[in-house]
């Protein structure tokens, strides 16, 4: 955030508000890296999946699409909802610290840098869902266990929003807290749906060639 006084600063004899050329740069370079990453997304995938293939069972292949897409799923409809619900607000709290003497005036790196973190946080968060399916079918958590700790799970999220929200307002912090609680529930229906039978459940089979 810059702050732009009345007058010039006595100390450095110039504009608070002047943006230096090394971070226009970095702007660019971090925005050409994001970039890259999401364009280069179902390459990057298509070879992991190359990659990992000729070792799984077919049972393991059935299993690991639908994880793939779902995750996908969540992680793209948690940064939207970042994006679209959680960063406005966050954002005009940021710059509402405006009087006569001190204007806000975020540099579009500053503005990129908030976006970019709102929106890996939220798609990571979202993915509470899969994780817990997941971790259920390894025979690591189970519908009683996340019954039996819903608690705790009730502190730890409220933390976790507190650390990730990049404003120390109540408000912001209860935007990611709700979504958090709320994925905790569906996390344990879909636990009861879908991670009842684990991975060793299935029939082995032999890797395919």
């Amino acid at each position: 955030m810059v702050l732009q006084t009345a007058d010039r600063c006595p100390a450095a004899g110039v504009n608070p508000d002047l943006h230096l050329v090394p971070g226009r740069v970095f702007f660019y370079l971090k925005l050409a890296l994001v970039a890259g990453i999401l364009l280069a997304c179902p390459v990057i995938f298509s070879q992991i999946w190359r990659f990992v293939a000729p070792g799984l069972f077919k049972h393991e292949k059935k299993v690991l699409i639908p994880f793939t897409f779902l995750s996908t799923c969540c992680f793209i409809g948690g940064a939207a909802f970042g994006y679209l619900v959680v960063f406005p607000p966050a954002f005009r709290f940021l710059v509402g610290y405006s009087n006569e003497y001190l204007t806000s005036l975020p540099s579009v790196s500053e503005y990129f840098s908030l976006a970019t973190r709102l929106l890996l946080a939220f798609g990571a968060i979202f993915e509470m869902p899969i994780l817990m399916v997941f971790l259920a079918k390894i025979g690591l958590v189970s519908v009683a266990f996340l019954n039996r700790n819903r608690k705790y799970a009730v502190l730890i999220n409220f933390i976790i929003a507190a650390i990730l929200t990049p404003t120390p307002d109540i408000v912001n912090q209860m935007m990611m807290g709700i979504p958090l609680l709320i994925l905790y529930e569906i996390s344990v229906l879909a636990v009861w749906l879908f991670g009842r039978k684990g991975f060793r459940d299935f029939q082995s089979e032999e890797p395919e060639e």
